[in-house]
């Protein structure tokens, strides 16, 4: 290995060193002997001795690999997404298994798997992408507006605009709407509800623009009261994820306001006769008032944290109705609140609103309505428990233990991965792609952009 440059002093350091003096890119990123303090140290000795231009170089052409192993990341996550292996571990989307996977702003990571799936039908974005031509700032503004028709102009412009110059060009196409065509949205709106066979309630519907808009803030406004203190689980652009939000506007505007009812306020359990079925004794489930028959499981989750009323039928079709009685006292409630700090206690998620109280060992099934047989979930990972064969235990020490179906314990966090900028380049080397410095580099010299005239080519293509 050629000796490491002398480091040289803010008083003597020139202003430019000879390329010759300068290591090669292997040395630079290669531990050398003992004699250093680390590998850490060594490097930033010696990038302080390179030369500016070096740098620039090297900012240029990693920028360009990092582009073309986020465009593998991506297709990878698309892939993850398609198999929703994410249900596996609990996660009712990818976006929330990816910021706990990868440890990442969950909003960030909705934003990618929504480009993960867009770049899946969207081939030539996705070759240059993978080249480390365009970054994913380009490719993030370009898929919230690429079809098949006008791929090919976007990917073009894309190559000569810079990142800010495409999202104006973005925003520009996505504001520009024909009146006759809002005319024949309003004409064609409509919605549609109804129970479907396995008792569920299916919901269609079309509607205009600003309707359509007004919907997405009410529901914008739903996820944002599910996730307040930062949850990965809800939010992203999934029908599960809506219908969350959906079922949080609609529990909102029945309670007069948000927040107004407690999570064990939101259902009454009206136990018939069927005692042995909620106690697992039996498959037999019960109904909804002026709806369909619930599962014996549904029946235990919603009796979890719930207000419970009795009635007993006599022989004779008498009926006997007792009192309601709360199943979880507030007190004990409000102490379980304080232990598990509010939030969601499944691996992964930090959902802070409407949780339910979990009876570790179910109330019918002899389990104690104490704080040590208790635990703070949210709706989805209380479902989980309850109907998707998750499972959940509390050790002696006081650590829960949460399981998947498989019984593959969950951990709070991922071990993390190593990497590296040596094991980034040879990774794209081994794929085959020879990365130059100035690859990701728009074309364009920063002239201004005819936005204008851009849009309404992009139109043009688009057709009707």
């Amino acid at each position: 290995m050629a000796p490491a440059p002398a480091r040289l002093s803010r008083r003597t350091r020139p202003t430019s060193i000879p390329s010759e003096a300068v290591p090669s890119i292997e040395h630079m990123f290669v531990e050398a002997g003992a004699r250093r303090p680390s590998r850490a140290a060594a490097q930033a000795s010696e990038l302080e001795a390179a030369p500016t231009e070096w740098i620039e170089r090297e900012i240029g052409e990693l920028a360009a690999h990092i582009a073309a192993a986020t465009c593998r990341w991506l297709e990878l996550i698309a892939e993850y997404d398609r198999r929703e292996a994410h249900a596996a571990w609990g996660f009712h989307s990818a976006g929330a298994w990816l910021a706990w996977r990868c440890s990442l702003e969950p909003r960030s990571a909705r934003e990618q798997v929504r480009v993960a799936r867009a770049l899946r039908e969207l081939p030539l974005l996705r070759e240059r992408f993978s080249r480390g031509e365009l970054s994913y700032s380009k490719v993030r503004a370009i898929t919230r507006i690429a079809t098949a028709e006008i791929e090919a102009e976007l990917v073009e412009l894309a190559r000569f605009a810079t990142a800010a110059q495409l999202e104006r060009l973005v925003r520009g196409y996505r504001r520009t709407v024909s009146s006759e065509s809002a005319a024949a949205a309003h004409r064609e709106r409509f919605l549609c509800c109804e129970w479907g066979e396995d008792g569920c309630l299916e919901i269609r519907g079309r509607l205009a623009a600003e309707d359509g808009a007004l919907l997405l803030k009410a529901l914008e406004a739903g996820r944002e009261a599910i996730r307040q203190g930062g949850s990965a689980e809800p939010g992203a652009i999934q029908r599960v994820n809506e219908a969350d939000a959906l079922t949080q506007v609609a529990e909102s505007a029945l309670a007069g306001k948000p927040g107004v009812r407690s999570a064990g306020e939101r259902y009454q359990v009206v136990v018939h006769v069927d005692a042995q079925g909620l106690a697992g004794k039996g498959e037999r489930g019960g109904r909804l008032e002026d709806g369909p028959a619930i599962a014996a499981a549904t029946a235990r989750r919603l009796s979890c944290d719930a207000a419970l009323l009795a009635m007993l039928h006599g022989p004779g079709g008498q009926l006997d109705v007792g009192r309601k009685t709360r199943a979880i006292p507030p007190s004990l409630r409000r102490a379980l609140q304080a232990r598990d700090a509010g939030r969601c206690r499944f691996p992964g998620c930090d959902n802070r609103r409407w949780l339910d109280a979990h009876h570790i060992q179910h109330w019918a099934r002899g389990g104690e309505t104490k704080l040590e047989n208790l635990v703070l979930l949210c709706s989805h990972h209380h479902r989980l428990l309850h109907e998707g064969g998750f499972r959940v235990s509390r050790q002696a020490n006081g650590r829960l233990i949460f399981r998947r179906p498989d019984g593959r314990a969950i951990p709070s966090l991922p071990s993390p991965a190593r990497g590296g900028c040596g094991e980034l380049r040879a990774r794209n080397r081994r794929a085959g792609l020879a990365i130059l410095p100035g690859a990701a580099m728009p074309l364009g010299r920063g002239e201004p952009m005819d936005h204008d005239l851009a849009v309404a080519g992009l139109l043009a293509r688009a057709g009707p």
